[in-house]
């Protein structure tokens, strides 16, 4: 079952694969419409996201046609107009008003007629109608360049060859390219789709299995190569075989480096790739259709006529193709030449010095098999996410190195020119056998839920490339391609033959029986449940946000010890949240800025932390932001906005429900409205009101109340508590109330310490009820009225014990607070 839940993680982590239609059809026995394509991808896993549709001219030039100007003549109500007839090759020609100073008569002319709709560069679609400019009908457009998307050029009007036919379809003539394009959500586990002819290769397996035929794609590797002569050797040395299992490589002279022909950008850009020349070019087409990253050398920076493939001191220098001076790690795998010096950062980036140029004329042509785990551990310490690296840290097909690489040679000599100058030079130490898989009938049936026949599962598996070894009465052995390195479990087995049977063809139950488990919640949910329903009930909505947020919310000292991305999704998003405020902040600036001010929100989340070493520390929070008024405002009252004494209550409450009693309450900074919340020697949490200062960096005006407990804390103390439980006394209580002036900087807090000092055993509660400030009370005095709650539970008290207390009470004001009794 762990097999499975396996398999199912794989799907939640999709990544994107671009796949390009006319490309894709290059390798399908024949062509399937784009419809019914994106069904079949959809239902053999590679789930098709999105299909749209590519053109190099927006618009594809429908509509415009080529037309010769017959008559060119001023325009009698403007100096700089003409008016034109243009013959587009119908019976009669067109009268159009043209503002370009090149028109003249006998050009061939692109024009938009009335109807056509053009797609200008950087400007909205405009669709041709019949006009009136300066008084004089036009019935068209003489087009320029950048008014068609065929170019960037405004200087005038687009003059034809004079060979041009009038009337013939502006698309006929320029050839815009069209494609359609899918964007495949494609699982990690999936490398042997991260190819047009990987993809195709599912397709004809689907084929073949619903056609009952067999159905192969057409192969793009043809047995012509051969080598024109041996004027450039290159030797190959590996000294680490874990980090590369194989090195292939071949030599091509007297390349000419230039633009590429059209098929080749238009395939690639089609896919969203940037043409750069025709050799670069080739390997980035190479790396697409066949999912085998390939590197081509300038032979000039090979040194020694010789490659050495190994690892390096750590913090070499090196500069990488961007330009900028990376320090290796000692487990960066290296291409070095034969002077030890290195040139590429093997399977993710190229060297600036050695690679193709347009001043290049011999190029070394690298297909090689990296480990993955090396790969990934340089990509990522190097911040670099390279298309090949995406490949070789999932996996390459080993046994495909030199096949692709004789192609790419083919293609190169196609495209540059060039001959092939040195055999193929093919390192591989120890060639690895295929893994070996027994699949049992039952197994599969268990898993899919389908009765699979034998000779069903052998033409789903063969079709996929797996060489059935031998069979038995409730089993059969494959040998796995090494185009699927993923594939080491049955249950990886199963996973294939659902696939090409289609997955939206897995048989539903009727009927689905459960055994309904009733497990109690935790203590750590239990109290999780307890302060969720208790705030809710208060009015409160739970929250969660990003744990990634913006470092450009904390200070250089809290960044310090903060969790930095090291591939972050945005520059917004770069570190791991070392506290709850601004995340929250960030919720109540967006309803604020909706006009909802009035929000009492709360989040059970986590903060992160560095400690510097390379270890990490989570910590979890219980995290409540107040703003706004307490009630809405009605007819009978106006409500006032929460304070610093709203989000103390809140507090205390949560501590009531945790069971804690002794929480001491430690002003921060008597500036500032926050107090830190203790138990011992040990913070719990604390209250606070934002200071302004964070808050306007949130465009946040209105005051914002933060309360954040330790989460951990509050359970640790949770689990401590013991529930007692007692008779409810039958005497009464007894209430004195006792005013005092006190120094005006005196806080409540204060004065409890001071209480709890004199340990009243019969002291229930103490509560203050007024404060009052008045010059006569005396320069920086006010008064506190303070309400005490005495009781025995085992006999009515009497009036000369309670005054005993009360005395006590006032000599402890007088003597440490320096009150006065108000009489």
């Amino acid at each position: 079952m762990q097999q499975v839940y396996l398999r199912l993680l794989r799907t939640l982590i999709k990544g994107y694969m671009t796949i390009s239609y006319n490309w894709l059809c290059k390798y399908l026995p024949k062509a399937i419409e784009p419809e019914k394509l994106s069904a079949i991808l959809t239902s053999i896993g590679l789930e098709v996201e999105k299909l749209s549709k590519y053109e190099t001219v927006k618009g594809g030039l429908a509509g415009i046609v080529i037309g010769e100007v017959l008559t060119c003549e001023p325009h009698p109500n403007a100096d700089k107009l003409k008016i034109t007839t243009v013959s587009i090759g119908t019976d009669q020609p067109l009268q159009i008003v043209c503002g370009a100073q090149n028109v003249a008569v006998g050009q061939k002319v692109v024009v938009a007629p009335v109807g056509a709709t053009i797609y200008p560069i950087n400007a909205a679609p405009i669709t041709m109608k019949v006009a009136k400019i300066r008084g004089l009908e036009s019935q068209g457009m003489i087009c320029a360049e950048d008014e068609i998307g065929v170019g960037t050029s405004h200087a005038g009007i687009i003059v034809l060859p004079v060979d041009a036919v009038p009337g013939t379809a502006a698309a006929h003539y320029f050839e815009p390219y069209e494609d359609m394009i899918f964007e495949i959500g494609l699982t990690p586990n999936r490398m042997d789709a991260m190819s047009h002819l990987g993809v195709a290769k599912d397709v004809c397996a689907y084929l073949s299995h619903h056609q009952k035929k067999d159905i192969k794609v057409k192969s793009p590797f043809n047995y012509s190569f051969k080598t024109d002569n041996k004027l450039l050797p290159i030797t190959i040395s590996i000294q680490n075989e874990l980090a590369c299992p194989r090195y292939s490589g071949v030599t091509i002279s007297g390349v000419k480096i230039g633009p590429s022909p059209n098929w080749l950008k238009n395939s690639l850009q089609s896919i969203g790739l940037r043409s750069i020349n025709n050799v670069v070019d080739v390997t980035n087409f190479i790396l697409h259709e066949t999912g085998q990253p390939l590197h081509a050398f300038d032979v000039q920076a090979i040194k020694g006529n010789a490659i050495v493939v190994k690892t390096l001191p750590e913090n070499t220098a090196f500069i990488t193709l961007d330009g900028k001076e990376r320090k290796l790690l000692a487990s960066d795998l290296m291409i070095c030449n034969g002077a030890g010096e290195p040139m590429c950062l093997a399977g993710v980036f190229g060297g600036a010095s050695s690679g193709v140029s347009e001043t290049t004329t011999d190029i070394f042509l690298e297909s090689a098999c990296f480990n993955a785990t090396y790969i990934r551990k340089s990509s990522l310490a190097h911040e670099l996410r390279t298309d090949a690296a995406a490949r070789f840290e999932k996996g390459v097909d080993i046994s495909n190195t030199v096949q692709v690489l004789k192609r790419a040679a083919l293609l190169i000599k196609e495209v540059a020119g060039g001959s092939i100058s040195s055999d193929i030079i093919d390192v591989y130490p120890q060639p690895q056998s295929k893994k070996e898989i027994a699949i049992k009938y039952h197994y599969l049936k268990k898993l899919s839920g389908k009765n699979y026949h034998p000779d069903t599962i052998k033409r789903i598996l063969t079709a996929l490339g797996f060489e059935v070894l031998k069979e038995g009465m409730d089993e059969l052995w494959v040998a796995v391609p090494f185009n699927k390195p993923d594939i080491s479990l049955p249950a990886d087995i199963v996973e294939e033959i659902l696939r090409i049977d289609g997955l939206d063809n897995i048989d539903i139950p009727t009927t689905i029986t459960i055994s309904p488990a009733i497990e109690s919640l935790g203590i750590k949910e239990q109290l999780r449940q307890k302060l969720a329903y208790y705030l809710a009930g208060q009015g409160y909505q739970e929250i969660v946000t990003n744990s990634i947020t913006n470092s450009r919310y904390f200070s250089s000292d809290i960044l310090a010890h903060t969790v930095h991305m090291m591939n972050s999704l945005s520059a917004d998003l770069d570190v791991m949240r070392p506290t709850m405020l601004e995340t929250g902040l960030e919720i109540i600036a967006y309803n604020i800025n909706r006009k909802n001010n009035r929000l009492r929100l709360f989040e059970l989340g986590k903060t992160y932390a560095a400690d510097g070493v390379g270890k990490y520390v989570e910590t979890e929070h219980l995290a409540i932001y107040l703003t706004g008024k307490l009630v809405e405002d009605n007819w009978k009252s106006k409500s006032h906005p929460a304070d610093f004494f709203e989000a103390k209550g809140i507090a205390a409450a949560i501590l009531q429900w945790c069971g804690i009693k002794d929480a001491q309450w430690k002003q921060v900074d008597t500036s500032e409205a926050k107090v830190k919340i203790c138990v011992g020697k040990k913070q719990i949490g604390w209250v606070e009101t934002v200071p302004s200062i964070i808050a306007e960096r949130f465009d946040i005006k209105q005051t914002v109340l933060f309360i954040d407990f330790d989460f951990g804390a509050l359970l640790n103390l949770k689990k401590n508590t013991t529930i007692t439980y007692k008779e409810v006394t039958k005497f009464p209580a007894v209430q004195r109330d006792l005013a005092i002036i006190v120094p005006i900087n005196t806080t409540y807090q204060f004065l409890q310490n001071i209480v709890s000092k004199l340990k009243l055993p019969l002291l229930q509660q103490m509560l203050l009820f007024d404060v009052f400030e008045n010059e006569k009370l005396g320069n920086d005095k006010k008064s506190m009225a303070i309400n005490f709650t005495f009781l025995n539970e085992e006999k009515t008290l009497t009036d000369k014990e309670v005054d005993a207390m009360m005395q006590l009470l006032m000599h402890a004001f007088e003597n440490e607070a320096a009150a006065q009794v108000r009489k």
